[in-house]
């Protein structure tokens, strides 16, 4: 019995089995609750899902606000590409579409548990893999928003996954073609979710350090690997230099996501009053002096708002900080205390736990002196920074769940590894 309970708990099919049907349950839910008309049309009603419209219909990767409003760059161009793709197969606007883009979203974030799964093996051996996977498999996070949300995250969780096991795998690779699909896997990512990009550098430059320590040669080997990756950016970047006269290498939005976390009227909480898809008078302001002015502008405005209120900006940043660990809320404890529900209770419980577990899963592998710490460390804690400086939402932090996940199986596997360590009688002769 033994055996088959450490057969079936470790099994990666059986996980991807629960992973799927706990998401597909959820879908089942979802749309039960709410009317056909209802799905078939809100979930898309966002930047992501408008471009998709404009790409169905024949209008090019233009107009995010539901008017027409040109081309545009708000985002890169894989995950609109996507659901264009799904409203030409099953229509506009439609339930059929809506239960495609949502199947994708859910097979996107089940088949993550694979790369976490090896990933986790590499690290930690068989049981932290099978706890990380698990983890990913009932993480509320990775269950609703696949559902809820029609964006990107979902994907780039899968990429950010497959990223940290191949770097890993790299490591130990001196072979040619290792090393350009890796600058493929980048390319790919970069063109789904730009923030993304800081962790590049930091990964290709551990990889190199590994290699010199090694003494294999990597110089070569890392130009090839950034050549490819630029490659894949390269027809997105001349599409948008030839519809702008402007230099806009993977997005355009930065500037008025930070002036919207950031100016006279930010509130703790992001809700979204004065973004153009809902503010006419902004949405005015942006048709006027089209998108890149536009951004321009805002990112003006919102520097300048950071440098005169110091005060102000250290509390945003904090209640950012706050918002992103817990799942949304920049205050966990009075929402606790105050809101009830028990389901909510547990999402907040598992995403703070998930956070504080990955802080320690850090330091159990540098006390381990365990070369992956570094890589690993990265996506925790240096790209949330993209979002303490500007504004959070619950969907920004899914891409490096995966990892967030798999650290905490570190710290888990460190906890239980102690708890159960034989301790030696005083007595007795040591060794």
């Amino acid at each position: 019995m033994k055996k088959f309970l450490h057969a079936a708990t470790t099994s990666l099919w059986l996980i991807l089995a629960v992973a799927l049907l706990l998401r597909v349950g959820f879908l089942y839910q979802f749309q039960h609750d709410h009317p056909k008309q209802a799905v078939s049309v809100i979930p898309f009603l966002f930047e992501s899902g408008n471009v998709a419209h404009s790409l169905a219909t024949g209008a090019g990767f233009s107009s995010p606000f539901r008017v027409n409003t040109g081309p545009t760059a708000w985002m890169p161009p894989i995950y609109p590409l996507l659901l264009a793709a799904v409203f030409r197969i099953f229509g506009l606007y439609t339930f059929a579409s809506f239960i495609a883009a949502t199947l994708l979203n859910i097979g996107f974030a089940t088949i993550a548990c694979v790369p976490i799964f090896f990933t986790g093996k590499r690290i930690g051996g068989l049981p932290v893999a099978a706890a990380a996977a698990w983890l990913w498999a009932i993480f509320p996070n990775a269950i609703l928003i696949p559902v809820e949300s029609m964006w990107d995250a979902s994907l780039a969780a899968l990429l950010v996954a497959t990223i940290l096991w191949a770097t890993l795998a790299l490591a130990e690779s001196s072979r040619a073609r290792d090393w350009c699909a890796y600058g493929l896997l980048w390319g790919i990512t970069l063109m789904t979710n730009a923030t993304l990009v800081a962790l590049l550098p930091l990964l290709l430059a551990w990889l190199a350090y590994r290699a010199y320590k090694q003494q294999r040669p990597w110089l070569a080997k890392l130009a090839l690997s950034l050549g490819i990756a630029a490659l894949c950016c390269a027809p997105w970047s001349i599409r948008n230099y030839k519809v702008f006269h402007t230099f806009v290498p993977l997005r355009s939005g930065l500037g008025l996501q930070l002036w919207l976390g950031n100016n006279d009227t930010t509130q703790d909480i992001f809700r979204a009053e004065r973004h153009p898809i809902y503010d006419a008078a902004e949405r005015a302001r942006y048709i006027e002096l089209g998108e890149v002015a536009y951004m321009h502008e805002k990112q003006s405005q919102a520097l300048q708002y950071m440098q005169s209120h110091p005060a102000r900006e250290a509390h945003l940043i904090w209640r950012r900080i706050i918002s992103f660990w817990s799942g949304g809320t920049p205050t966990p404890l009075k929402d606790f205390l105050n809101v009830d529900s028990t389901w909510f209770r547990f999402v907040l419980l598992f995403n703070l736990a998930a956070a504080l577990g990955a802080l320690y899963g850090i330091v159990v592998l540098v006390r381990r002196r365990s070369p992956t710490w570094f890589p690993a460390a990265v996506f925790p804690l240096i790209f949330p920074w993209a979002y303490y400086l500007s504004l959070v939402l619950p969907r920004y932090r899914l891409p490096i769940d995966p990892v967030v996940l798999l650290l905490t199986a570190v710290a888990l596997e460190s906890f239980f590894q102690t708890r159960h360590r034989p301790v030696l009688n005083s007595t007795e002769p040591r060794t």
